[in-house]
């Protein structure tokens, strides 16, 4: 397919989105084409690494294809949506713990679904331009794509901190983070993939691998950890709302113009990971509680008409300027009997 180009290179099994003038966003139908490749993978002896890298400079990719999300939610068509997401999460969970080493290189914008195929393997590489996000409270939706599994583990209360602004993290942000593991200059870059291709070692990778700079991020800890410890969104806004430091009050403008409804159920998942050792599978279910509800009785199909379709970002949310309840909270996340996701055993 023109949008993704998949073959085998030497070692290498190699996966290139090739969409870069939409930013390689991602489609249901490259999502099947990656879990195909990756179960054919598996039982070839000639590859022994997985490369994923995206044309385009501005782009690794930055996020899911949702244009057609939209179109079909808004004709009532829920079932397109939950399988598109039930299929991604399901690679999500084969990237996580693919038998055989994942490199993926992370140019640009990493954001959503792009976050989803280029943050779970082992090996995961940026460079100068990188910048990550998971800026799904803007549109209606939790961070998914095994999204909260990544913020659950994230050093203190920087992961609801990271979900619920939609924060962007440059290179060494997002190795603070654990969104990434290497620095290496763009420049070397072809070179690198050349020798992997060839060689089907990631050794390679650690010996390319540069120290970064200090994270930007890293002066702020102290004041999200005290800014982000209370248990649920209300009183997290009202430790912001109490402080008048302009990190304090930055963030709460963000934080206003975000679904609340959304933000509330990111700090209840990632809490809820927290409290045991965080577990792909666990995030992934929990996130597809939330998702498989999103068009119709959560915010995203307004969040996209705001954001995408009409531009007006003015999107009505539910629960504006109010607390949201508890029990909303409880039916966004409530099990969902033989509709849960499963996975391939």
């Amino acid at each position: 397919m023109s949008d993704i180009n998949i073959r085998v290179e030497g070692r290498a099994g190699r996966i290139t989105l090739t969409r870069p003038q939409a930013l390689n966003a991602l489609s249901h139908d490259m999502c099947m084409a990656i879990d195909t490749a990756l179960h054919l993978w598996r039982e070839e002896e000639q590859v022994t690494l997985v490369i994923i890298d995206a044309e385009g400079d501005k782009a690794f990719c930055a996020g899911g294809d949702i244009a057609e999300l939209y179109e079909t939610g808004m004709r009532g068509d829920f079932d397109y949506g939950q399988s598109f997401w039930r299929d991604e999460y399901r690679l999500n969970a084969l990237l996580a713990t693919y038998a055989k080493p994942v490199v993926s290189f992370m140019q640009g914008f990493t954001m959503g679904g792009g976050v989803g195929i280029g943050c779970h393997g082992r090996h995961r590489v940026v460079e100068e331009s990188s910048r990550i996000a998971m800026p799904e409270c803007g549109i209606g939706l939790v961070p998914d794509v095994g999204g909260s599994y990544l913020l659950a583990r994230a050093p203190g209360h920087l992961g609801v901190y990271l979900g619920t602004t939609a924060a962007r993290m440059n290179a060494s942000d997002a190795i603070l983070a654990g969104f990434a593991d290497h620095f290496i200059p763009r420049a070397q870059w072809d070179d690198l993939i050349q020798i992997l291709e060839a060689s089907g070692e990631v050794d390679h990778i650690i010996s390319h691998a540069h120290t970064p700079s200090e994270a930007d991020l890293l002066s702020l800890l102290p004041e999200i950890d005290r800014m982000f410890d209370a248990p649920n969104l209300a009183e997290i806004q009202l430790q912001l709302a109490a402080d008048d430091s302009t990190f304090a009050q930055d963030t709460l403008a963000v934080m206003q113009r975000n679904s609340p409804l959304a933000m509330a159920c990111a700090i209840e998942i990632i809490r809820y990971l927290q409290a045991e050792t965080p577990d792909m599978y666990r995030a992934l279910r929990m996130e597809y509680r939330y998702t498989h509800r999103a068009m119709q009785e959560g915010d995203f199909l307004e969040g996209i008409r705001a954001a995408i379709i009409d531009k007006d970002r003015n999107p009505q949310w539910k629960f504006a300027n109010q607390p949201v309840p508890r029990d909303a909270i409880d039916r966004m996340l409530a099990p969902l009997g033989v509709d849960g996701l499963k996975f391939e055993t």
